[in-house]
């Protein structure tokens, strides 16, 4: 059985009336969502303590930021049981979502994505979800192939010869899902939580991408 809205309501009400309830059963109902109600791919992720990764490997690269298995995905439709199982393997992982799958990523510096999220808002512009990350980032969702597509788009609309810190993220990329913890440096927010309407479908790269340029180009020290 898949989820409902009101099976969602449901266990936020019990995990709330369950105010001791284990941080396991918070993960795994937390996980359960993002795969049977937003629809989106899940993956275990390593934590990080004083700069040393869970993965017990002393030269990692991403210490508290990378997959602790890719193969242990998590796919999008789980129900709350799937994932409890599956999770059950990955006591303490923090939850990393693939990019490229259901969504790319436009990376711009926080401050800079505060600003653009107003500036898109008043325009009316459809937005996706959007993450706060604790090294200070933004991450706006966007349709698949935005990464591929990025330098065509930034040519055509006059900003590839501009120094601008916005990226993109794309397949083979994995981005810390609040209210996990990244790399031991805090914990990812949401600045605009998923909603049903933008989560499996959410905007166009080029829709916001005159915005984020214009903010990112005004603000390199935000």
């Amino acid at each position: 059985m898949g989820f409902t809205i009101g099976g969602i309501r449901e266990m936020r009400s019990g995990t709330r009336r369950r105010g001791r309830a284990s941080g396991r059963t918070s993960d795994c109902t937390t996980v359960a969502e993002f795969t049977g109600l937003w629809g989106w791919d899940v993956v275990p992720g390593a934590r990080a303590a004083g700069g040393v990764c869970s993965c017990g490997k002393a030269d990692c690269r991403a210490p508290g930021a990378h997959p602790i298995d890719p193969a242990a995905l998590i796919p999008a439709g789980a129900t709350l049981d799937e994932v409890t199982a599956a999770w059950g393997q990955f006591p303490g992982a923090a939850v990393l979502l693939p990019v490229g799958r259901a969504f790319d990523i436009l990376d711009v510096p926080e401050a800079a994505g505060r600003r653009a999220l107003i500036r898109l808002e008043r325009m009316g512009v459809p937005l996706g979800p959007v993450v706060a990350t604790p090294e200070g980032r933004a991450h706006f969702f966007v349709a698949p192939g935005a990464a591929a597509e990025l330098p065509t788009l930034l040519y055509r609309m006059g900003w590839d010869g501009a120094s601008l810190d916005l990226h993109a993220l794309g397949a083979g990329d994995h981005i810390t899902a609040p209210p996990s913890d990244r790399a031991g440096l805090g914990p990812a927010t949401w600045l605009r939580a998923p909603s049903l309407d933008t989560a499996m479908q959410p905007p166009q790269a080029r829709l916001l991408l005159g915005a984020l340029a214009y903010v990112a180009h005004r603000s390199p020290c935000a």
